[in-house]
């Protein structure tokens, strides 16, 4: 299986991500593309001129559309439409934090909340975007997505971005961007992240189940079992920041220095973990900032407290959903007390 990229899962609702008017036009011009090149599956599906590695595609969506619906109680108004935009990436995401602290720069939207995260459906505009926080002394990651949710609000089609992917890694993908319109908490992008992430391994475990593929089940366990030790590395080197940048420095360049050798024992511990996640984790090193870490947090600091919760739930889908649902009521910091606390191992 190809190497797992979290960036790909980022929800982005851009009809109301406006702070400003050039922000709002290129979001309306960005979506409109994607419903102007939209059609129906079937259509595209009769269509001779579709390449069948698409229309292969496409039949297995349908397939993941119909388990969501039956076993994992999932809403499926989305991916019912191909879109080919003929392009790898349907956004480019711009994350930013403090040069000295972990804590995300978020960015306020109508209807979701603050998030942590601005996206853009032209690069060029992420760039600038980036440019613009660099020079005001914040760290800085900008991520390619193949994929987004409207979070039920629209109906989301299939991209050509992520067809690509193995049947695993897609049903995974399928499976987390239809739990967004299942449950959403605005203001929370940490509980949302987490929680469609856990929902989503779950229900591609559920998945292969079904089919009886003992062997694609040992892979994907196999893959997330490697990808684990990458990001328990990168939460541990995040805490290990924390406690960094609540030391006192003589200097801003001791500071620095001090930061620094907390990426590079990073990158040095990788090397003796594990191929992949040599691989993973040394990739491009020089852009390892604290913004970078944050991509990961968002998506993983949560979900063994998910997973703890479907399991106290003797796995019933339906219970679980509820009780995430429950969780409304609650403040982020209260539900990152209850989910974000170590899992017990009595």
């Amino acid at each position: 299986m190809k190497t797992r990229n979290w960036f790909a899962f980022l929800p982005l609702l851009m009809l109301s991500a406006c702070s400003t008017v050039q922000f709002y036009t290129q979001a309306i011009s960005g979506q409109s593309e994607i419903w102007r090149k939209s059609r129906p599956n079937a259509e595209a599906l009769a269509d001779a001129s579709v390449a069948e590695k698409v229309k292969q595609r496409l039949r297995f969506i349908e397939e993941l559309r119909a388990f969501a619906a039956s076993d994992l109680h999932l809403p499926t108004k989305s991916f019912g439409k191909y879109c080919d935009l003929k392009r790898p990436y349907v956004v480019w995401v711009v994350y930013a934090a403090p040069e000295f602290s972990t804590e995300s720069k978020k960015w306020w939207y109508p209807l979701v909340g603050s998030l942590k995260y601005r996206g853009f459906f032209n690069e060029k505009d992420a760039r600038q975007e980036a440019e613009r926080l660099k020079k005001k002394g914040d760290d800085v990651f900008i991520g390619g997505v193949e994929a987004y949710s409207t979070l039920g609000y629209l109906a989301d089609p299939v991209l050509n971005t992520f067809l690509h992917r193995s049947d695993a890694e897609l049903a995974e993908l399928i499976f987390h961007e239809l739990t967004h319109a299942k449950v959403f908490i605005s203001g929370d992008t940490d509980f949302n992240e987490a929680f469609a992430t856990a929902n989503a391994e779950d229900g591609v475990r559920r998945w292969l189940r079904s089919k009886g593929d003992t062997r694609g089940l040992r892979e994907y366990e196999d893959n997330l079992k490697k990808s684990r030790q990458s990001i328990d590395l990168m939460l541990r080197t995040r805490e290990k920041l924390k406690v960094t940048y609540a030391g006192t420095y003589p200097s801003v360049d001791a500071e620095r220095i001090a930061k620094q050798r907390v990426f590079d024992g990073m990158l040095k511990e990788a090397m003796a973990i594990s191929p992949h996640t040599r691989i993973h984790i040394n990739h491009a090193p020089k852009s390892w900032n604290n913004a970078r870490l944050n991509t990961v947090a968002t998506y993983y600091t949560m979900v063994p407290g998910f997973e703890r919760l479907l399991k106290e739930k003797g796995g019933d889908l339906e219970a679980f959903h509820h009780e995430v649902a429950s969780m409304r009521k609650l403040n982020n910091d209260q539900r990152m007390k209850i989910l974000g606390r170590p899992a017990s191992h009595d």
